[in-house]
């Protein structure tokens, strides 16, 4: 059956394979992104998946310094790369269709090579440093209303009065997402350890290695014990697993499992916007600043590394107050 798409298939057909083009590398230049690998994962402890993009997006831009997989591209060494291979890089990668979000990405994430190599003594000079890019479009994030929020967990909360493990399960995933607003990766890489519940947290250790404490409400407290008490030592397949919470093997809860859960509870209520686990967190940090929350705080709660990040939050709630003042105001 032909694809809807044909743009989209033409885009991903050029695409490089980039294991196939890493190994294609020169020697030499093979041995500087194993260095940058390890500089990613050892000094400064980034999750797997974003080395595998800082490395991806390093492994391209050598690719096309070296002409590796062109017809008659001139062999360049490291020392070669500059302003000019840096822009017509990204020249490349816009005429292929890449995004302007996408663009700004992996400048920045150039920027952090070159200036890794400079440092390293790879590069006489680091040319990131002059590196432009076009702003990424920040688009505001669908969120739920405080109600259909509300709807979703007692829906759930249906499930799991039958007592089933996966119910109960399910339940306590949406609650704690819900009341922490914690990435999807950080709810399944908690422990049983990581809940306290005498004083109402959950122990994250978010990106880059960075530990918080996030506090949860009783309606979380409460589904999560029944889950502890109730649910998991049917499910758990060993007496030594750690995970809080777990699959029907019996092993942690694996994210894709997490974010089903979510699209099947939002998808049960009538006209709530289609999500997964992060748009359960934007719906939290909204109705946290909408209850007068201070931005600082919910900044800490929900581990963003600037404010910056957490101020898209002021825009969902100004622009919701507009659309209720639209609709009640008598001069609006």
């Amino acid at each position: 059956m032909p694809s809807a798409n044909p743009a989209g298939n033409r885009r991903r057909a050029r695409r490089p394979d980039l294991r196939a083009l890493r190994a294609a590398l020169p020697g030499p230049v093979q041995e500087v992104v194993t260095g940058y690998e390890r500089h990613l994962n050892l000094e400064r402890g980034l999750s797997a998946h974003t080395v595998r993009a800082y490395v991806g997006d390093a492994v391209s831009l050598l690719g096309f310094l070296t002409g590796t997989g062109e017809e008659k591209a001139p062999l360049r060494e490291l020392a070669a790369l500059d302003i000019g291979v840096l822009r017509a890089w990204l020249a490349r990668q816009r005429a292929d269709g890449a995004s302007r979000t996408t663009l700004a990405r992996r400048a920045a994430s150039a920027r952090t090579f070159t200036a890794w190599a400079h440092r390293r003594g790879d590069l006489g000079a680091d040319p990131g440093g002059r590196l432009a890019a076009p702003r990424a479009h920040r688009t505001l994030p669908g969120v739920l209303r405080a109600e259909q929020a509300g709807e979703v967990m007692r829906a759930s909360e249906v499930g799991a009065a039958e007592r089933d493990p996966v119910a109960l399960r399910d339940l306590a995933v949406l609650e704690l997402l819900y009341a922490t607003g914690i990435r999807v990766s950080e709810l399944c890489g908690l422990d049983v350890a990581s809940a306290d519940f005498s004083r109402r947290v959950v122990i994250v250790l978010g990106k880059g290695g960075k530990e918080r404490v996030v506090p949860f409400g009783v309606p979380a407290a409460e589904a999560v014990r029944a889950w502890l008490e109730e649910g998991r030592p049917e499910l758990v397949a060993a007496a030594g697993e750690q995970a809080l919470f777990l699959g029907v093997r019996g092993r942690r809860l694996d994210p894709r499992t997490a974010r089903r859960v979510v699209h099947d509870a939002v998808g049960s209520v009538p006209g709530a916007l289609d999500m997964g686990p992060h748009g359960l967190r934007h719906s939290a940090a909204t109705h946290l600043l909408e209850g007068g929350a201070d931005l600082r705080s919910v900044q800490e709660l929900l581990g963003h590394a600037t404010l910056a990040t957490t101020q898209l939050y002021t825009h969902v709630t100004v622009d919701r107050l507009k659309a209720i003042h639209d609709r009640a105001h008598p001069r609006a």
